[in-house]
């Protein structure tokens, strides 16, 4: 419901980084799979102090790529606000695949750097995709 909610105050922006200069688009990836039953979608919230913010924006940015390249990624989507937050949406085939992903030396250096509270994650399971019998 809290989604719900904050989708409904703050809808989603067609942008993928707001740049000085205009927006800046990249197309999404094509699905590759269907997600299974045990799939999960990772939702993190970011909010840098406004001195960080390019620095936070040029790291998360280099993630996209080859996040999606990994085995087992489905989507993954980063978005930055107009108030300087920054949304990460990831889905992943299952856990494991997650489990995989989080301890790449890139993405540990960047967590273990972030001072407290600076990142917060939820994860949810992923609803099944399969259609459902009539």
């Amino acid at each position: 419901m809290l989604l719900a909610l904050v989708a409904a105050k703050h809808p989603p922006r067609t942008c993928w980084l707001q740049e000085a200069d205009g927006c800046r688009t990249v197309p999404p990836p094509a699905p590759v799979e269907r997600v299974r039953r045990d799939g999960v979608a990772l939702y993190g919230f970011l909010r840098p102090k406004p001195e960080h913010a390019d620095e936070v924006r040029r790291i998360l940015s280099s993630f996209v790529e080859p996040t999606r390249q990994e085995p087992g990624n489905l989507q993954y989507h980063l978005h930055e606000q107009e108030d300087g937050r920054f949304f990460l949406y990831e889905v992943w085939r299952s856990q494991e695949d997650l489990d995989r992903h989080n301890p790449t030396p890139p993405l540990r250096a960047f967590l273990e750097e972030a001072p407290e509270g600076y990142f917060d994650t939820m994860l949810s399971p992923y609803p099944d995709t399969a259609p459902v019998p009539a």
